[in-house]
């Protein structure tokens, strides 16, 4: 039971090591970026990823809405 305990330390320490590899052992380590908008080929696709696209529909949608000319076009679809 000792050595499989040492043993599972040793393959977890192992592949902590290999995961961390460029944060550890490189002066700028720091996780690469895995999101969809931080791929070039996305960027020049305009492709972003789910929240950042309802962000930019959110803030877009605020500028365009005059809650006066909606109130008017109820009142005249109910008249």
């Amino acid at each position: 039971m000792f050595y499989t305990i040492i043993l599972t330390l040793f393959v977890v320490f192992i592949s902590i090591l290999l995961l961390g590899f460029r944060i550890f052992f490189f002066k700028d380590g720091k996780f690469p970026n895995i999101h969809i908008g931080g791929s070039q080929a996305m960027q020049k696709r305009k492709i972003g990823c789910a929240t950042t696209q309802d962000r930019e529909a959110q803030q877009n949608l605020d500028k365009k809405i005059n809650i006066t000319h909606l109130l008017n076009e109820i009142s005249d679809q109910i008249n």
